[in-house]
């Protein structure tokens, strides 16, 4: 799809940026990438994804499922087994995500040197250095 074809309405946009959010948030494409491969249980998720907390994984899952990219199944055993899956839709994410990955890591260089030279000639922070005494005029 070219730029020339995308919605640019503001109904569009806002549902746009409602995917974004979900799907670039902080753990959601962790919790994605480690289920593209096999349904994974609750605790193995949480064991595989260093830092998150139970409530953090919890709101995470509730999330993914109500937007339909992941599925809960759960087993009628003692105690109860839960797995969660990708759906389709969730899989069809895999591609574009991996593809930004890989572009944001090629890049990385790049944009850092854009960043120093940013910093080094912005005005902002040439007079933030003036005033806290770090640059020599």
């Amino acid at each position: 799809m070219s730029p020339t074809h995308i919605d640019h309405t503001a109904s569009a946009c806002l549902a746009t940026r409602e995917v974004l959010d979900r799907v670039g948030d902080k753990w959601s494409l962790l919790v994605v990438f480690t289920l593209r491969d096999e349904p994974v249980r609750f605790n193995e998720l949480k064991r595989r994804i260093a830092g998150i907390s139970q409530r953090m994984l919890t709101l995470t899952l509730r999330g993914l499922e109500r937007d339909g990219l992941i599925e809960r199944t759960i087993y009628p055993t003692i105690p109860p087994r839960v797995d969660y899956a990708l759906t389709p839709l969730g899989r069809s994410l895999i591609d574009p995500v991996t593809a930004l990955a890989e572009w944001a890591q090629t890049h990385t260089g790049k944009i850092n040197e854009a960043r120093q030279r940013f910093d080094g000639t912005s005005t902002t922070t040439g007079a933030m250095k003036a005033l806290l005494g770090l640059s020599r005029a």
